[in-house]
């Protein structure tokens, strides 16, 4: 009687063993939740988990969701020690008067489980601040801090600028832990309009990639990340424990856990399964010959050869072949020393190209990085930046390679310079597809000259005017930079008025739309451009001329964008002499009535044919405001007009023109009139010429047109 109650203990035993199914220890047990797998040490019902230790119990519910602990959602188990669980994200959110209106503060029970250093805590918000506290045996605290300038000018880093990150460091006997975000005090601002809420969140490393433009927003909708916890069995190491752990009998091997108490179990190289069951129900031999793993596919270059052993494989040869290391590969054994040299030289060949690879590699590296080099230094980063910063618009600009600007030069020919200037030299290019264009050569010196070029293109991409010369597209590769223009075919005004250009002089009708042409574009630059714009060097050599002699403002190298709230800036001087404002050059205040100056010097030049300083002429008249004045003055104006122009049936218009100039060109800029003004007035005086012309007389109307906005003469 005694034999048979030991035999049916034993026979109990045995079928409670061999039920070991599905990676769990009992037949019962639940294997999966939802799309989850449920491996053994972990279980949802008794004795289907390790010890009944509550740590290791899981509940699926009704939604098949597999849930940890206090309603903690896993998204599954390793059996590295790691249970990867859905963590919810807290916030704190903000009325428009920087009132908090909404707050969540989440905290977690971890029981036997700790906090993975896999994970990240992460904060997203302007002006915030976010803690992260764990409780336990010791209590630990641990936060970061974002700022914000304005949230169009935030990057994609999370280094502190609207989002910001640490490492997840902390005691490990933890038991449970808690995220809180906040404002900082008293930083609320209309920044808040576009951020009102600060987001704080534990995340598993490589899960959350911070996008500025979404994520300070709404964090994308997002309510939970990813988080990684450590597990481990019991409290001893895999030393203390030894024989007794609770890994699998067979082919598996115990390991300290990461948590520093504890350990974890692991399948031998070449076996798989689940290392906490026994036997044939836990860590199973790997057949490489059969298995369509990457990880575990053996490497015989012929798959007949494969032959499996346990924790491995070998390629077998038939008789008369070797096995060659190198190639995993059968051989015959008479070819042995051809083999030997072929394999010597093929290797001797790949180490040849692998050099040569790396070398060409290196030196592709060198190159990218000494262009990248260049880009920056010729201001590639400032570019960026402001182009893309607010109130800028972002023009089509095309970038251009150091290849095909010294293809379109010709290698920068003398022959193809069409001028220099302070700003640079201008070369005539010709593209692949035949286009003709005009590129500019920066001249650099210092980072102020940096500033200019960058100046310039920020400039050109504001500006959409039929005469403003176009900009095209800019080159950084070199070591002085490139811009490329639209081709104005027929030389500068300076050209045409002082004989430089071969051709016809311009008559009295040319000058006069010239100069409406002028004055329209630089009052459209003042005040109908979506940011006023300063030129700060007009004058005649800034003034192309095409085919048809219409005017084309150019080199805008030192203009200034003036911002709506204000209606000057303090600036360095800068500019060309005898075109420089006076009154600018003495305070170094810039404001549109600089402009206004300049131009009164460029309509002087257009009236009498001559350059702005001349040092022939007597000492008080070598500049030409002061040649003006003392004519008008002195009511000789016709003596200082050139004598090309100058007819019986213009004298009106031409003393008209004069008296504009000299008003612009007067010594305090609030005596002088705006630009739009000016450009109204000279229209005015166009159409009525061509009133003129087209009856052949002067009406009542077209008198009291040549004299609109006469009162301006008495301004001041």
């Amino acid at each position: 009687m005694k034999v048979h109650g030991v035999f049916l203990v034993a026979t109990v035993f045995y079928l409670a063993y061999t039920q070991l199914v599905n990676g769990q220890r009992h037949k019962g047990c639940q294997t999966s939740c939802g799309n989850v797998t449920i491996e053994y040490p972990f279980g949802t019902s008794p004795g289907c988990y390790y010890a009944d230790d509550p740590s290791f119990k899981l509940t699926c519910n009704d939604k098949q969701k597999l849930l940890f602990g206090d309603n903690i959602e896993v998204i599954n188990i390793s059996h590295s020690g790691e249970l990867r669980v859905w963590n919810n994200v807290s916030y704190a959110c903000y009325n428009n008067q920087g009132n908090l209106s909404d707050n969540l503060y989440y905290t977690y029970t971890l029981a036997n489980l700790s906090l993975s250093r896999s994970n990240m805590f992460t904060l997203v918000g302007c002006n915030a601040l976010a803690f992260l506290s764990t409780f336990g045996t010791q209590n630990y605290s641990t936060g970061c801090m974002t700022t914000c300038n304005s949230p169009s000018t935030e990057t994609g880093d999370c280094n502190g600028t609207g989002c910001c990150r640490i490492d997840v460091s902390v005691p490990l006997d933890s038991y449970s832990f808690g995220t809180r975000s906040s404002r900082l005090e008293n930083m609320t601002s209309v920044y808040d309009f576009y951020n009102p809420c600060t987001y704080a969140f534990l995340a598993e490393n490589g899960t959350f990639h911070f996008d500025a433009l979404g994520d300070l927003k709404n964090l994308r909708n997002v309510t939970e990340f990813p988080l990684v916890l450590d597990w481990s069995i019991g409290n001893q190491t895999c030393e203390q424990v030894g024989n007794t752990s609770e890994c699998g009998v067979n082919n598996s091997i115990c390991f300290n856990s990461n948590r520093g108490t504890g350990y974890n179990c692991k399948c031998l190289e070449g076996f798989e399964g689940n290392p906490y069951l026994p036997n044939e129900h836990g860590c199973q031999d790997i057949n490489e010959c059969t298995t369509n793993s990457t990880i575990h596919k053996h490497n015989c270059s012929d798959p007949s050869t494969c032959r499996n052993k346990i924790g491995g494989f070998y390629c077998k040869c038939q008789s008369g072949y070797r096995l060659d290391s190198t190639t995993m590969s059968c051989k015959r054994k008479d070819f042995e020393w051809a083999t030997i040299f072929l394999g010597t030289t093929i290797g001797f060949l790949s180490l040849l190209l692998v050099f040569s690879c790396v070398q060409q590699r290196m030196k592709q590296r060198k190159t990218a990085e000494f262009r990248q080099k260049l880009f920056e230094q010729n201001g590639g980063g400032m570019l960026i930046q402001r182009l893309s910063g607010p109130g800028t618009s972002n023009a089509n600009i095309q970038i251009f390679t150091e290849e095909s600007m010294k293809e379109a030069t010709n290698g920068y020919e003398e022959s193809r310079i069409l001028g220099q200037g302070g700003q640079g030299t201008v070369y005539k290019g010709i593209l692949p597809d035949n286009s003709i264009v005009a590129i500019k050569k920066a001249r650099l010196g210092d980072s102020s000259q940096v500033e200019q070029f960058i100046n310039e293109v920020l400039v050109l991409s504001q500006i959409n005017h039929r005469n403003v010369v176009k900009l095209l597209g800019c080159c950084l590769e070199t070591e002085v930079p490139l811009l490329v223009y639209e081709f104005i075919n027929s030389g500068t005004l300076f050209d045409h008025l002082h004989g430089s250009f071969v051709g016809p002089s311009l008559t009295w009708e040319h000058r006069l739309r010239i100069a409406v042409e002028i004055a329209g574009t630089l009052a459209y630059l003042h005040s109908s451009a979506s940011i006023p714009i300063i030129h700060r060097d007009v004058k005649t050599a800034n003034i192309l001329l095409d085919e048809n002699l219409t005017a084309k403002v150019a080199d805008f190298g030192a203009s200034r964008l003036i911002p709506m709230d204000k209606e000057q800036l303090t600036t360095m001087v800068q500019g060309t002499l005898g075109y420089l404002d006076p009154e600018y050059y003495n305070t170094g205040l810039l404001n549109e009535k600089s402009d206004v100056y300049s131009f009164g010097v460029v309509l002087m030049e257009l009236l009498s044919g001559q350059k702005a300083l001349c040092f022939e002429r007597p000492q008080q008249s070598k500049h030409i405001v002061s040649y003006f004045a003392s004519a008008t003055k002195e009511n000789r104006v016709y003596e200082v007009i050139d004598g090309k122009v100058l007819t019986d049936n213009n004298q009106r218009e031409i003393k008209e023109v004069a008296r504009i100039a000299v008003e612009c060109t007067r010594l305090m800029g609030e005596e002088r009139p705006k630009m739009k003004e000016v450009a109204s007035e000279l229209e005015g005086l166009r159409v009525a010429k061509d009133k003129y012309q087209s009856s052949d007389q002067y009406t009542e109307e077209t008198e009291h047109l040549a004299g609109v906005q006469y009162h301006i003469g008495t301004r001041g």
